[in-house]
């Protein structure tokens, strides 16, 4: 009996990242369409335990193996599967191998790989290249991406299907004031406070997330207003810390910016609901399911215009674009926003018609279709 679909995953439910989002919210489309299609799915991931899926809300648990780290063994098996499979969809680049394996042994086999942003915007090796041409469909999640891939690794328009990210569908709504004001009094902050917030991985060797350029803005914002904070949140290396430690004491900001660290996922609503404005002018953002959360908690919101963020804010009508090297456009941005928030608030309407889970849905299954049918694998 053939398998109709076989998701390959490297983390779903072990961690938090915006890759990890994009595989529980894609498990669930796929989950649901089989569902309706009387198709079957199974879930591999290479580095989940199988307790990790349990009592998740995305997809059974049952549909899912977790391989714990074990990448021999996840190899051998989603061969073993994808031979029999009709649609293989592998949720990452270093998953490839695995997909030109199956290509080898099952060639009728549709290979679909997703291409989420800087893991594949830069050279391959020649044995990455000649597997990536094994795939059917490359799914970029913006246009930037897919405009890299093309430029790249000459790869065709016709086999490229642009899929942008898209909202949980699990994220909560809101938060009452007792917790926005418990965690300003863990943060030492009044109602005074002007709030301006980034959410990212600290990392000294992914130097590009824009927080620097906002620190040197906010050196001249404060002069404006005295009470605004910056916080910028996010796990740390000890490299990052020091420098970002430095450079906010050498600026005088010492007073102005916290740095607390990681924060749980449970706790996320809390600080987007707590925030005046969302910045993160980032040069080599894949796309920015961050800026599409902050929106849909009601923050302005400030990207760059140079990657991925141009897709999360639709080419600037959901929120300000800025040249992420330029400190004055970034200053200017967040003072016209401060001086007059009620004017740069999302349209609600327009974010949900463009990301919420359910226009996911629907487009995820045109594209992996024949045009003009429903996805069918």
């Amino acid at each position: 009996m053939r398998n109709n679909v076989l998701f390959l995953t490297l983390k779903v439910f072990s961690a938090t990242g915006g890759i990890e989002k994009v595989c529980r919210v894609a498990g669930k489309s796929l989950f649901e369409w089989t569902i309706r299609e009387e198709k079957s799915i199974e879930v591999f991931c290479m580095h989940d335990r199988q307790e990790d899926a349990d009592d998740n809300r995305y997809f059974p648990s049952e549909i899912f193996r977790g391989f714990a780290g074990g990448r021999i063994r996840l190899i051998w098996e989603a061969v073993k599967k994808g031979r029999t499979t009709d649609t293989v969809i592998l949720s990452h680049i270093n998953l490839l191998l695995v997909g030109w394996l199956i290509k080898l042994f099952s060639p009728k086999t549709k290979l679909v790989m997703f291409a989420h942003g800087i893991e594949i915007w830069g050279e391959l090796s020649g044995l990455k290249k000649r597997m990536l041409k094994r795939c059917d469909i490359i799914v970029p999640v913006s246009q930037y991406t897919a405009d890299r891939i093309s430029e790249m690794h000459q790869w065709p328009a016709s086999k490229m299907k642009v899929l942008n990210n898209c909202l949980d569908p699990f994220l909560p709504v809101g938060q009452p004031g007792i917790a926005i004001e418990n965690l300003r009094q863990k943060y030492g902050l009044s109602k005074d406070n002007i709030i301006l917030f980034t959410l990212t991985r600290l990392s000294s060797k992914e130097r590009y997330k824009g927080y620097d350029k906002v620190l040197e803005a906010l050196v001249e914002l404060k002069k404006l207003y005295p009470t605004v904070r910056y916080l910028l949140a996010g796990s740390y290396d000890a490299e990052e810390k020091r420098h970002l430690d430095d450079m906010i004491a050498r600026m005088g900001l010492t007073q102005d910016v916290l740095i607390p660290g990681f924060v749980a996922e449970e706790d996320l609503v809390t600080h987007f609901s707590m925030a005046d404005l969302y910045v993160m002018p980032s040069m080599k953002e894949g796309f920015g399911i961050v800026f599409i959360e902050a929106m849909f908690y009601g923050l302005p919101v400030i990207a760059g215009n140079k990657d991925g963020s141009v897709d999360a804010l639709s080419n600037g009508e959901l929120g300000i674009l800025v040249d992420p090297m330029d400190t004055q456009a970034i200053l200017e941005a967040m003072s016209r926003i401060l001086n007059n928030r009620d004017r740069f608030l999302p349209d609600r309407e327009k974010l949900m018609e463009l990301f919420s889970y359910e226009q996911y849905k629907n487009r995820f299954e045109t594209l992996l279709a024949p045009t003009g049918q429903q996805v069918s694998a």
